[in-house]
């Protein structure tokens, strides 16, 4: 029985082959991923026994995506099958000063058509340390919404470990409510929280003064932002930050911080110079840290292993992030130079 569960959407990704445009060749890269899913994948490959929660049509295109999670020893005996179709998104990988877009195709998708009722959270849930969302899968419809916060209430009511990464994804909120108006809701039943400054500013209303597109980040502000965050959501025992620093779509500085009842802590910032694939950097940050807060008493070192993992992300194609303990640890210690391993 798996006992790190992670809630929502996995969708089909149609990428363009290396940068190219849309359409400036005929061809796509067909692979499958999502928030939630890379949450769970991330956390197989650490070796947690993970399951994913989530609804897939009971066609060809869905029994490809649960056989993809298999493959990473994921558990999908939550997957509700119902619907017509997967979700999709769109990715057109950016270089130098031109940026990444994705386009979504994910109304009226399985996931986005479940609501409250479908599930059976006591079955779901039972045996379950940790369970994991994201701002993604509320944004998707309402009943999508009404479902993931019937999902983090019974599991807090159950003893279970929430952990929410706030993503907010401007695209997607087109049903008539507000990302505030849900996640502020959704938020009282997070133990750990996660996020970057758009996150906090979009998704809860909680703002700081800081411009992620200088080239350099003022910590203080962030220190103070976290600050922030638990002093209006005192729900959460724990919040962590991302800092990217965006020089251009090629070439990004990362860190992160986090804030507990013990004070705040910076972590390593590492200098990304040749990004190979940005999507999934988030989530590979949300599932290592998920890692390192169970695996690590000392929690400088929960964040740097979760630093350390969302970097070495960036170096792989896809949206999940194919990396073993030792290889984070391994980078956590200081060997960053990519040499050869024989």
């Amino acid at each position: 029985m798996a006992e790190y569960l992670s809630f929502g959407e996995i969708m089909l990704r149609l990428k363009t082959v290396g940068t190219e445009r849309f359409f400036q060749s005929p061809s796509f890269e067909a692979t499958f991923g999502g928030g939630e899913a890379n949450v769970a994948v991330a956390l197989s490959n650490y070796g947690f026994s993970s399951g994913f929660i989530s609804a897939l049509p009971d066609n060809d295109i869905g029994l490809s995506a649960v056989r993809e999670l298999n493959k990473f020893g994921v558990d999908t005996t939550r997957v509700r099958r119902s619907g017509d179709r997967v979700g999709i998104y769109y990715l057109e990988a950016g270089a130098n000063q031109r940026p990444s877009k994705e386009v979504y195709g994910r109304a009226h998708s399985a996931s986005s058509d479940c609501g409250p009722g479908d599930c059976d959270w006591d079955q779901i849930l039972a045996g379950a340390k940790w369970l994991h969302i994201t701002g993604i899968t509320p944004a998707l419809s309402q009943s999508a919404a009404d479902l993931s916060i019937e999902c983090v209430k019974k599991a807090q009511a159950l003893g279970v470990t929430v952990s929410c990464d706030f993503n907010f994804r401007g695209k997607l909120w087109k049903y008539g409510k507000t990302a505030p108006e849900v996640m502020t809701e959704l938020v009282k039943f997070v133990d750990v929280g996660i996020a970057n400054e758009e996150d906090c500013q979009k998704s809860l209303g909680v703002s700081v003064d800081v411009d992620v597109e200088a080239g350099h980040l003022d910590t203080a502000k962030y220190e103070a932002l976290s600050e922030k965050m638990l002093d209006l959501y005192p729900g959460m025992s724990t919040i962590a930050i991302t800092l990217r620093e965006s020089i251009s779509a090629s070439h990004n500085g990362w860190s992160a911080c986090l804030r507990d009842k013990n004070g705040f802590k910076l972590s390593r910032r590492y200098e990304i110079t040749h990004i190979v694939d940005r999507v999934g950097g988030g989530d590979s940050f949300a599932s290592a840290l998920i890692y390192g807060l169970i695996a690590y008493e000392d929690r400088q070192e929960s964040l740097e292993f979760a630093v350390a993992a969302s970097c070495l992300k960036h170096s792989i194609l896809g949206d999940f992030n194919r990396v073993s303990v030792d290889e984070v640890e391994k980078l956590m210690s200081g060997d960053g130079s990519g040499r050869v391993q024989r």
